[in-house]
């Protein structure tokens, strides 16, 4: 009966009978019986027992050793050898009848040959007693391993006695997201119900029922298809969704270690018949979808897109893709018979508030990765913040980052060991070592001095220990706002502080921080100061940049260096500044430089002088200097950045200027300024125009060279006032600070007296150049004659360099 049976048998069940009757053979037992079968076929490569048990979320490991311990003993009891029979063995009648309930099996499933799969479920037949008692004794049943199997095998069947024997490229190159779904491997998806919906609507459709997912990176598209996965998994589907698969395909696996001609399309050929096996309880996702298109491609070869289409338009294949809306555009929209396959299900952005729902609903799982807690402060924060300060990323992805990023520092924290702590440990260790190395050579002084040691040891690190336990008592395992900050300000530098801090607590003193760098320009200060706070206060658009200012003056009153104030009172980073200077962009086509070359000009790829400086440093003040230099159609690119926040560069990315400071300097009209004797009136604003002639005339200028829709776009056009004989003392008193500031680093002392000071500036014509002269006469002056006798003096001592007023010059010693 067996041998009739074996011969519409798998080559996995013949290979599995000759395991068993190779285990009896090695415990020298005359019988073999059903049990060596069982244990068989749950030890074999790719075991389908093995598979159904993962299917069920059992622990296949634990179930094997329990069964394999019960069936030890029942094989242990089988008659041995007698003499003169050893290798001559003979079946139990429980395995003939195994072997005939596994054939009423296989017909009921339509098979043509016994597979592994009816063989397991016929140990469950009540006619094979000891093989019934084992599986029910840990727990299995028929019913559920049934289901388990057809889940497995979907409409499948076994037709070809080496069917079994092949590698499934299903198993090889996919992953059953359904079966994920069902271990609660997968994070829950939370506010796509309506996207979820709609792919299952498409899949109910009788044509062109495949959903694409195009949206941009980051939005959540492949986490669609998990969460279909999961509603499959929970039963919480169509009835006719119930009983297919979700398997997720990357091409770029299919491709991996394909070296010969013909191989990739082989294996892509094998997971399309195998998925048209499945009679349609398989759906296939692809995600990155664009990749089919070329995937393969070599000479007289089809791309991996040409190999699915035909499958796809007979219905035979059913398939949930996803990719970029770039990458649509580009790939798919262009291959217009592969397009009409699908139809696009368009993914957008989550607004903040769905955000935070998201995070509400994963958190657990990060919880419970990293060992910590979530306050809700945080999750808002991770939310808002990097909406906010990563605009050239999307929700959700950028903000789970956060939380992710923000979870595994404060794990590190909470496991983290003092080098003290593991230097003792390893002490110790070495010390047990050397202790049994002289307990071997019978040397008892040696050891008894190790064991002193040890014991010594023991009592430090139980002191160490007690130390670090109570300092663990004291570490936070809570994530809050302030935790995200932080992991904000690593990732694009903003200043930490200048983000958890209040709004007052940051800009109440900005005017008198500012006026303690440039000097005379109050007025022109407190304008600043007051549109700052006025955007950073959240009454400014959202996306667009944080201030705009056109500064107008004549040359050397502090308009670029009031630029570099901002940038280190607002920013906290003096060297947070993009200084461009306008003089470069005279000509029209360099205005390409600023945003990038255009596809087939020569620098295209490497990015333009603006908007790439941007992407590496968002936070910034960004400095044109010299405005009126510039080309008019330079002002086209920032009328785009004024009014919307962000400009496209060559290579069709967005780049966010919704972080930046616009600052433009100009010397339009300085000629007006400079014929007027007396101060005009500072910081005139746009709404003072009337309120003096000198600057009515400069503005009239700056009306006839600028566009007037650029005009409005600025916060505030700021007229700087000419510096007086005061003001210049002021500017000589910061210039000598910084001179005694860096002199103090090489160990000498300033002495510069008022009545040389005053020299210095009475020196200086401050009619036509501003402040520039100044610096450039105490270099002349002071600097450059301290230079020489540090280099004559090469006493390692500290120095005193004196500057002396002698007439009308300055003299310069040094003891």
């Amino acid at each position: 009966m067996v041998q009739r049976l074996l011969k519409i048998s798998t080559v996995k069940v013949t290979e599995a009978l000759q395991a068993a009757l190779m285990e009896y053979a090695n415990q020298k037992k005359s019988v073999v019986g059903s049990e060596g079968i069982l244990i068989a076929l749950i030890d074999q490569k790719d075991s389908v027992v093995t598979r159904i048990l993962n299917e069920l979320d059992k622990d296949a490991g634990e179930i094997r050793a329990q069964i394999v311990d019960r069936a030890l003993v029942l094989i242990s009891e089988m008659p041995p050898f007698q003499q003169g029979q050893v290798g001559q063995v003979r079946m139990t009648k429980d395995v003939e009848n195994l072997f005939e309930a596994a054939d009423r099996e296989r017909r009921r499933l339509g098979d043509s040959f016994i597979s592994t799969g009816t063989l397991f479920l016929a140990c469950f037949d009540r006619s094979v007693p000891g093989n019934f008692k084992l599986l029910d004794d840990v727990g299995l049943h028929y019913e559920e391993c049934s289901r388990a199997l057809d889940q497995i095998r979907g409409n499948h069947k076994i037709i070809d006695r080496e069917e079994e024997s092949r590698q499934s490229a299903l198993q090889e190159y996919t992953v059953d997201l359904t079966a994920l779904a069902r271990k609660g491997e997968l994070d829950p998806v939370i506010g796509r119900d309506a996207e979820i919906e709609r792919v299952i609507q498409i899949l109910s459709r009788r044509k062109k029922n495949n959903p694409l997912l195009v949206g941009e990176p980051g939005v959540g598209k492949t986490v669609i298809a998990e969460g279909l996965a999961n509603r499959i998994a929970a039963a919480d589907a169509p009835e006719y969704l119930l009983n297919k698969r979700i398997i997720s395909l990357e091409i770029a696996t299919l491709l991996a270690g394909a070296k010969m001609q013909g191989e990739f399309e082989e294996r892509l050929k094998n997971i399309r018949d195998e998925v048209i096996a499945s009679a349609g309880s398989i759906i296939l996702f692809i995600d990155e979808i664009h990749t089919v298109v070329g995937a393969g491609r070599a000479s007289g070869a089809l791309d991996a897109s040409n190999m699915l289409k035909p499958a796809l338009a007979r219905g035979q294949l059913q398939c949930i893709g996803a990719t970029t809306n770039r990458e649509y555009k580009q790939y798919i929209e262009s291959d217009k018979a592969l397009a009409r396959r699908f139809e696009a299900v368009r993914i957008e952005e989550p607004s903040v508030e769905d955000t935070i729902q998201i995070l509400e609903g994963i958190k657990a799982k990060y919880e419970q990765h990293h060992a910590i807690q979530y306050t809700h402060d945080a999750l808002v924060a991770a939310a808002e913040m990097s909406a906010r300060y990563i605009p050239d990323r999307c929700l959700p992805d950028k903000a789970i980052d956060l939380m992710d990023e923000a979870g595994a520092i404060a794990h590190l924290k909470a496991i983290y060991t003092p080098p003290e702590m593991r230097r003792e440990e390893k002490r110790r260790q070495d010390l047990i070592e050397k202790k049994s190395k002289s307990f071997n050579e019978q040397d008892f002084e040696l050891m008894a001095r190790y064991q002193m040691e040890l014991a010594q040891l023991e009592d430090e690190l139980k002191a160490s220990r007690q130390a670090y336990l109570e300092q663990q008592g004291s570490v936070d395992h809570r994530v809050d706002r302030e935790a995200i900050a932080a992991v904000v300000s690593q990732k694009t530098g903003i200043p930490l502080r200048k983000m958890i801090a209040t709004e007052a607590d940051k800009l109440i003193q900005l005017e008198d921080h500012l006026a303690k760098r440039v000097i005379g320009q109050d007025h022109a200060i407190k304008s600043i100061a007051n549109a700052i706070r006025r955007n950073r206060a959240g009454l400014r658009r959202p996306n667009v940049p944080i201030a705009s200012f056109l500064f107008l003056g004549p040359t050397g009153v502090g308009k670029t260096e009031l630029a570099k104030a901002i940038a280190a009172e607002v920013l906290d980073d003096p060297n947070r500044i993009i200084r461009i200077d306008m003089s470069e962009y005279m000509q029209k086509h360099e205005v390409s430089k600023l945003i990038g070359s255009p596809p087939g000009y020569v620098g295209y790829g490497e990015g333009g002088q603006l908007t790439e400086k941007v992407k590496r440093q968002p936070y910034s003040v960004v400095l044109f200097d010299e405005f009126e230099k510039a080309h008019p159609d330079v002002f086209n690119i920032l009328l785009q950045i004024l009014d919307e926040g962000w400009v496209t560069d060559a290579e069709g990315q967005r780049v966010s200027f919704a972080n930046c400071i616009i600052i433009g300097t100009s010397n339009l009209g300085s000629e007006v300024l400079s014929d007027r004797r007396a101060p005009i009136g500072i910081g005139v604003q746009v709404n003072d125009w009337s309120q003096d002639d000198s600057a009515k005339e400069v503005l009239k200028i700056v009306k006839n060279y600028l566009r007037p829709e650029f005009i409005n776009r600025l916060d505030e056009i700021i007229i700087f006032n000419r510096l007086d004989k005061t003001q210049f003392g002021k500017i000589a008193d910061i210039m000598i600070k910084d001179l005694a500031s860096r002199l103090k680093k090489l160990k000498v002392v300033l002495n510069f007296p008022e009545d040389a000071r005053k020299i210095l500036v009475d020196l200086i014509d401050t009619s036509h150049f501003g402040a520039r002269p100044l610096k450039r006469k105490l270099e002349e002056m002071v600097e450059n004659p301290i230079s020489s006798l540090l280099i004559q003096d090469r006493r390692d001592t500290e120095k005193t360099a004196h500057v002396k007023a002698v007439g009308q010059e300055l003299q310069v010693s040094l003891t």
